[in-house]
């Protein structure tokens, strides 16, 4: 799974252990990679009643998957042969990771592995309805500042963003090839519980930009939301939340609420010229863009953290109580 920093869940661990905690019967979802966001999409649909298998391929991860209350399943979406033990399922969401690493292992998972997993459910005599397959608003590349949405033609400016683009085509594709409509959810920057990274602008330099931002419970909530409403089939829809920040006023806003001094702030222009950056580093320095949620509003979603003053309160409280620090 992706995000505007190309932020993704799933697990990179292989390990051998039990296959599953299924019975042999169907789930309503599927979720494979139920990494970050997948496990709160589980925790979601398990409450709204919905019987939902979390698909990684370490002890580890299945561990966290029994944790959040979720069936547990082993397989490696760029293994075919273990997808075998894939559950049936009503829909099924592709929230892989490729682990950080560069282009070729995003194509093993994104590209290659979303076709094993449509090739394995598609040939079954009851394949899913639907998929959703989490992408990144990185796809948009630089926009000098403007805004994007859906209409926005995509501009993938590195050869990881240009893997997503294919990705999301192979996902659109589903219903033509396997008769599974698809769905892609582009998200914004991924934060959360235990990916506030408050040092990153406490501490500074904060460089030049705009940040577009979407909480993991939000991430989780709009693709709950679409499956449960049966809203998006055969679309893209973009999920950031209401407000694009201005990097530097969210630094100084993020240090008064935290009770520390404001950063040390530089340009984009400033941060290249060091020249410590590779040339993928500062193509994404260079690149700025507004996304609009304006379709996913329209389509009635209801954020839980509508911008970032509501999604880092939790962090904030916490900082202040460690430090012993006070707003003013």
């Amino acid at each position: 799974m992706a995000g505007d920093t190309d932020d993704a869940d799933g697990d990179a661990d292989d390990t051998d252990g039990d296959a599953d905690d299924t019975d042999g019967g169907g789930v309503d979802v599927a979720i494979v990679g139920c990494g970050y966001v997948g496990l709160e999409l589980g925790r979601q649909l398990r409450e709204a009643g919905r019987r939902v298998a979390g698909v990684r391929r370490s002890d580890e991860g299945l561990a966290a998957v029994r944790e959040a209350g979720l069936e547990a399943v082993r397989a490696d979406a760029t293994d075919p042969d273990s997808l075998a033990a894939l559950p049936d399922a009503e829909a099924v969401v592709f929230a892989a990771s490729s682990g950080g690493r560069g282009a070729d292992a995003a194509r093993r998972v994104y590209v290659d592995g979303l076709r094993n997993v449509l090739a394995a459910y598609g040939g079954r005599a009851d394949p899913p309805d639907r998929l959703v397959y989490t992408s990144s608003t990185g796809v948009y590349g630089d926009h000098d500042g403007d805004w994007v949405d859906e209409g926005t033609p995509l501009d993938p400016t590195t050869e990881k963003t240009e893997v997503l683009v294919e990705a999301e085509r192979v996902a659109l594709a589903a219903g033509d090839e396997h008769g599974i409509d698809g769905t892609v959810v582009r998200f914004a920057g991924l934060y959360g519980p235990d990916r506030y990274r408050l040092d990153r602008y406490l501490d500074g330099p904060v460089t030049a930009g705009y940040l577009n931002m979407l909480h993991r419970d939000d991430a989780a909530g709009a693709v709950a939301f679409l499956l449960e409403r049966d809203l998006a089939r055969g679309e893209a829809v973009l999920a950031v939340d209401d407000e694009p920040a201005d990097k530097w006023a969210f630094a100084d806003w993020l240090a008064d609420e935290c009770g520390v001094a404001e950063p040390e702030k530089r340009t984009a222009e400033e941060r290249i010229a060091a020249g410590d950056l590779s040339a993928a580093a500062a193509r994404r320095v260079r690149t700025s863009k507004r996304c609009s949620n304006e379709l996913l509003r329209e389509l009635g979603y209801e954020f839980r953290f509508p911008t970032y003053r509501e999604g880092y309160r939790a962090a904030i409280e916490a900082y202040r109580r460690e430090t012993g620090s006070a707003a003013d």
